[in-house]
């Protein structure tokens, strides 16, 4: 894995809206909002996790 994305970046790399990336993931929309506008953050694993998918599914 190369560099760390934050959720704002990955999202942005599969040219998904919130909700869509959200629909994706099976994450609630709120969450993906919540952390991009850096309300909240999602765990270190998390981020790894959604990485490490979205790089083997091609998408990123």
């Amino acid at each position: 894995m190369e560099k760390r994305l934050s959720i704002k970046e990955m999202r942005e790399k599969t040219y998904l809206s919130q909700s869509k990336f959200a629909n994706l993931l099976g994450i609630p929309v709120a969450n993906i909002s919540k952390w991009e506008q850096g309300v909240s953050s999602p765990p270190d694993y998390v981020l790894k996790l959604i990485q490490y998918y979205l790089e083997h599914q091609n998408l990123i």
